[in-house]
């Protein structure tokens, strides 16, 4: 099953904004993957990650 242009659009869109803030928080790579390589749920996951650690003050 192919997804539609404007799905596939969307998704990279929001994987481009969630590269752009976990960069901001300054993460650049999760292990020796770069940001660019991970999937969605993995760019979601981390940060959800960054911005739970960030409220509780840890680093």
């Amino acid at each position: 099953m192919r997804s539609s242009p404007q799905l596939r659009s969307s998704v990279e869109g929001r994987k481009k904004h969630l590269i752009h803030l976990l960069i901001n928080n300054g993460i650049y790579k999760k292990s020796e993957r770069h940001l660019y390589e991970l999937s969605l749920g993995e760019l979601e996951s981390e940060y959800k990650y960054v911005r739970k650690v960030r409220a509780h003050g840890e680093t």
